[in-house]
Formats: structure tokens, C-alpha cells, sequence
């Protein structure tokens, strides 16, 4: 009896039906179905909320970042921005913050992002570029945009040290010999370089006209910087001759003013008369 009881208790265990049991309604075995369905979709939305909110929360605000195979490009174009943004995601290849009221670039504005190879500036405000604006971005940018913005001299120390091709066409460039030497170290984008013009120049000839034309013809800024400094040197060292040529003047003259005086003072005093005895002692 004892044996036969222990017998139907394990089965019941198990999960075996009785005979002339019923089973109880509603017991699972555990560890053998699968997850609810309920759960299963709550998870994968919870899962791609999460995935919306990372990617939102890194796209800087008004823009856009689309994704494509991985890569990610900032779209900021024509949204009101006076500075650059600083939540640009680090992983973005493409920024795009033309059309905008950009007036400078700071120093380290772009520094963290080192797998950037577009970056476009161009129809903004820009007069001043910080020397150190773009580091972080020699090695892998491909196209930079300046075009259409109001810089007057190229900073060779922030665009110098770029592998990038350069666009600088319409900007109101003033002609002289450090741009002329600026624009020797830079690699300008071959499809816009006949669009940078003189806006002013040292010479008033070349103001209005193509830089790329003047600089074919042979003309070169730094020729006539170099006259204009020897000539101002030689009427600097003329200034300082004529100086010392007056102050050797005024020396003399004052010198023999003051002989004359002491003389005519010597002059104006009295003889004083001769002794006797000192001329009888005269042989």
C-alpha cells in the first residue's frame, strides 16, 4: 500500500496522468514552452525605442543624420546656425552646414571628429578661422567648402597642414603676397580655382580679375612687396642720416658760438698794469 502510494505520487510529480484522475487545468511544465508572444514583441520594441532615442539623442538639433551602410551624414544646411554644433556625432563622414550665419570657427571645432572626409561651409558669414580650426582633420578629409563667405586672408596655419581640396571661390580676397604664399601650400579644388578673384590687391590692375590669370602671367605679390620694403628701407636709413648730419651741424655751430663769447669775454677784461721791479729785472 505504502509502495503503491509513493508510485502515484511521483508520477503525479512528473506530470503524468492517474488513471481515473484528471488533470489539473493550467499547470506548464517549466523550461519546456517558449516565451509569450506579448513579451516577445514588448522586448523588440523596447529594444527599437532605444535604438531611436541613441540615434536622436547624437543628431544635433534642427539637423538631420541620415544613415547609410553605416556611414552618417549631418545634414545642418539652412538652419539658422550662428556656430558650429557641437554634438555632431563622432562616426559622421559628411557635415553639411552651408547656407547658415557661420562667422567664425574656433579653434578645436571639429577635432573629434576624425572620420569626417566632406565638410561644407560654404554661403555662410565667415570672416575669421582660428589657427588650429580644423586639427583632427589632416589625415582623412577629402573636400573642404569655403566658397561664398567673407574671408579676405587665408589663414595658412589652419589650411595648411589639410590633404583636402579647397574651394575659396567667391570670397572677397585681398591680393598680396601672403595669400600668394598661403595659396602654394594649399591643394585648391581644380573645378573652382578660376573663380578666385581679386577683390583687392596691392596693385589696383589685378582688382576684378581671376588670381589664377595674374599669377600665370608671371606677376607675383611677393616681387612688389619686396620693392616696397627695400624702398622704405632706404628712406627709413635717408631719415636717420639726415638726423645725425643736422645734429653734427648744431654741434659745431654750437660749439664755436660759445668760443666766440669766451673770447670776447677774455677781451672785455682789463690789462692789468706792469711792475717796476719786475721790468728792471728783465736783462
Amino acid at each position: 500500500m505504502g509502495v503503491s502510494r509513493c508510485k502515484v505520487q511521483g508520477r503525479t510529480a512528473r506530470g503524468e496522468h492517474h488513471p481515473g484522475r484528471k488533470a489539473r487545468p493550467g499547470r506548464v511544465r517549466m523550461g519546456t514552452a517558449g516565451p509569450s508572444p506579448l513579451l516577445v514583441s514588448t522586448r523588440r520594441s523596447c529594444l527599437f525605442l532605444l535604438f531611436c532615442l541613441r540615434v536622436g539623442a547624437s543628431c544635433p538639433h534642427p539637423c538631420r543624420c541620415p544613415e547609410h551602410a553605416g556611414a552618417v551624414a549631418v545634414h545642418c544646411s539652412a538652419r539658422g546656425l550662428q556656430e558650429i554644433p557641437r554634438d555632431v556625432p563622432a562616426e559622421a563622414v559628411l557635415l553639411k552646414l552651408d547656407a547658415n550665419k557661420i562667422s567664425h570657427i574656433p579653434n578645436g571645432a571639429f577635432q573629434h571628429l576624425t572620420q569626417l572626409r566632406e565638410l561644407d561651409l560654404s554661403q555662410n558669414f565667415i570672416e575669421t578661422i582660428s589657427p588650429a580650426a580644423f586639427s583632427g582633420l589632416a589625415g582623412g578629409l577629402r573636400l573642404l567648402d569655403l566658397s561664398h563667405n567673407r574671408i579676405r586672408r587665408v589663414p595658412k596655419d589652419a589650411l595648411g597642414k589639410l590633404s583636402a581640396k579647397i574651394r575659396l571661390s567667391h570670397n572677397p580676397l585681398h591680393c598680396e603676397c601672403a595669400l600668394q604664399e598661403a595659396l602654394w601650400e594649399l591643394k585648391l579644388d581644380p573645378d573652382s580655382v578660376d573663380e578666385i578673384a581679386c577683390h583687392t590687391s596691392v596693385q589696383d590692375e589685378f582688382v576684378g580679375k581671376p588670381l589664377i590669370q595674374a599669377l600665370d602671367s608671371g606677376v607675383s605679390f611677393c616681387s612688389i612687396h619686396h620693392k616696397t620694403t627695400d624702398v622704405a628701407m632706404l628712406v627709413t636709413m635717408f631719415g636717420w642720416f639726415a638726423m645725425v648730419i643736422a645734429y653734427v651741424v648744431y654741434y659745431v655751430r654750437h660749439n664755436q658760438e660759445d668760443a666766440r663769447r669766451h673770447l670776447e669775454y677774455l677781451k672785455s677784461l682789463p690789462s692789468a698794469p706792469v711792475s717796476k721791479d719786475l721790468v728792471g729785472a728783465v736783462p
